[in-house]
């Protein structure tokens, strides 16, 4: 596939992700999962244009979504977590625990910034990120990050079995 091609799809993909995360900061119950959803195109990226093409899309959707929702939890969710996809599969050539031990640290540093950011920079509300509320709060996201995680495996097998076969005429 030409420069041209992969420039061009990234693009569109950015714009999409934008898109998708501004619907997610506007009705506030799709914000965490319109992040999610939004790191899987940098996993697609990733598979199939490598180089710079997954970074670059971060880049531009991280950054569009921030200018275009400063307050945005889930534009900023996806700027701390967008480029996990491309760490993940780094360190799944670990051993396990060391796999899991840096995945779990690097999750609860991306919550840590999340937490802080969005209470003194964003200045979200803090009813959550306060008090008695904020170990039960990193407890939920740890586990939701696991599952994620998991989820992200999963997705990243189907779409190499069954969904890539099929589109792989169009990405040529």
């Amino acid at each position: 596939m030409k420069s041209t091609k992969k420039l061009t799809v990234t693009a569109l993909l950015s714009a999409l992700g934008t898109v998708l995360l501004t619907l997610g900061s506007l009705l506030e119950v799709l914000d965490l999962s319109m992040a999610a959803i939004v790191s899987c195109f940098v996993v697609f990226l990733r598979i199939e244009l490598g180089g710079a093409y997954p970074y670059l899309f971060w880049a531009t959707t991280a950054l569009c979504s921030l200018v275009i929702m400063p307050s945005s939890s889930a534009g900023l969710l996806f700027a701390l977590l967008g480029l996990y996809p491309l760490t993940k599969a780094i360190l799944e050539r670990r051993p396990p625990i060391v796999e899991w031990t840096c995945k779990l640290l690097l999750a609860g540093g991306i919550l840590t910034v999340f937490v802080l950011v969005a209470k003194f920079v964003l200045l979200l509300p803090d009813a959550i990120l306060t008090g008695w509320l904020l170990p039960i709060f990193l407890t939920v996201a740890l586990t939701a990050f696991v599952l994620y995680d998991i989820a992200l495996s999963r997705l990243i097998l189907f779409y190499g079995l069954r969904i890539r076969p099929r589109i792989a005429r169009f990405l040529k």
